[in-house]
C-alpha cells in the first residue's frame, strides 16, 4: 500500500485526488492546501488541512501546485529524508528542496475540474534521483493505470513544450475558427468531425504525411481568397505565418 500527502487544490491536483482514491494500492492519508475552502467539499471523504506543520507520515508527498510555488512549498515542508515530488512539464527536479529525496510525476494531458478524464489514457513521465523511489512511482503510475515513462528533466521540459503546440496553440486555432464561423452566424458543430478526423490521421501517420490544404499543394488563389475574407490583421498575420511555415515544410 502506498500512502500518500496530496498537496494543491488545482485541476491536476483534484485530479490526481479523484485516481488515487479509487485505486486500490493507494491510500490518501491527507490533502492540504493553504485555502481549505477549495478542498472543503472533500472534507468528508477525506484528513484536510491547512496547516503544513501537521503534515502526516507518508510514502510520497504530491505536490500538485502551480509552477512558482513548488520550490517555496518544498522549502516550507517540515521535514526532511521524505519523498518529494512535483507534477510540473517545465519545473527541474532539483528545484525541489534538497532536504527532501526528490522526483517527478507528470501527468501529460490538459485538465479541467469539471471535465473526467481516464488515467488508463494518460501518460505519466517520472523522474527520481534514487532508485527505491523510481520504483514507488512506477508504482504508483501502476496503481491510477496510467503508462509510465522514464523521462529527465531535459526530455520533460521538451515534451512540455511540443504539448504547448499540440494543445494550446492548437485550441487557440479553433477558438480562432469559432470566432470566423461565428460572424456568420455558422454552428461550429459542422467542423467537429473534421477536428475529430485531424486528431485520428495523426494516430495512424506522421503529421508529415496527414498534411492538407492550400499551403502545401501552393495554391495561390485559394490562400489570397482566405487572406482577403479574414477581417481581423491578428488572423490574417497568423494565416500568413502558418501558411509560409507549411509551404517551407513541404517545400513549396
Amino acid at each position: 500500500m502506498i500512502t500518500v500527502c496530496l498537496l494543491g487544490a488545482g485541476n491536476v491536483a483534484t485530479h490526481l485526488y479523484k485516481a488515487f482514491r479509487d485505486a486500490e494500492g493507494i491510500t490518501v492519508k491527507q490533502w492540504f492546501n493553504r485555502d481549505i475552502k477549495k478542498i472543503s467539499s472533500y472534507k468528508n471523504n477525506v484528513e484536510i488541512t491547512n496547516d503544513i506543520q501537521a503534515l502526516k507520515k507518508a510514502d510520497i508527498y504530491v505536490l500538485a501546485v502551480s509552477d512558482d510555488a513548488i520550490s517555496e512549498l518544498s522549502q516550507r515542508l517540515p521535514f526532511e529524508n521524505r519523498f518529494t515530488v512535483h507534477t510540473s512539464g517545465s519545473v527541474n527536479i532539483y528545484d525541489l528542496d534538497k532536504k527532501n529525496r526528490r522526483g517527478v510525476f507528470y501527468p501529460l494531458q490538459t485538465f479541467s475540474k469539471d471535465v473526467a478524464v481516464n488515467f488508463s489514457e494518460i501518460p505519466v513521465c517520472i523522474e527520481a534521483l534514487d532508485k527505491k523511489d523510481l520504483k514507488t512511482l512506477k508504482a504508483l503510475a501502476n496503481a491510477i493505470g496510467s503508462n509510465w515513462y522514464k523521462i529527465n528533466t531535459e526530455q520533460r521540459q521538451t515534451l512540455h513544450l511540443s504539448a504547448v503546440f499540440v494543445n494550446n496553440f492548437t485550441n487557440q486555432l479553433y477558438r480562432i475558427a469559432h470566432e470566423i464561423s461565428d460572424a456568420k452566424n455558422i454552428n461550429f458543430d459542422i467542423l467537429k468531425p473534421l477536428i475529430l478526423e485531424t486528431a485520428k490521421k495523426v494516430q495512424e501517420v506522421s503529421p508529415y504525411m496527414a498534411q492538407t490544404g492550400p499551403a502545401k499543394r501552393n495554391d495561390k488563389k485559394t490562400i489570397k481568397k482566405h487572406l482577403k475574407q479574414l477581417e481581423s490583421e491578428e488572423h490574417k498575420a497568423i494565416y500568413e505565418l502558418l501558411t509560409q511555415s507549411i509551404k517551407k515544410t513541404h517545400g513549396r
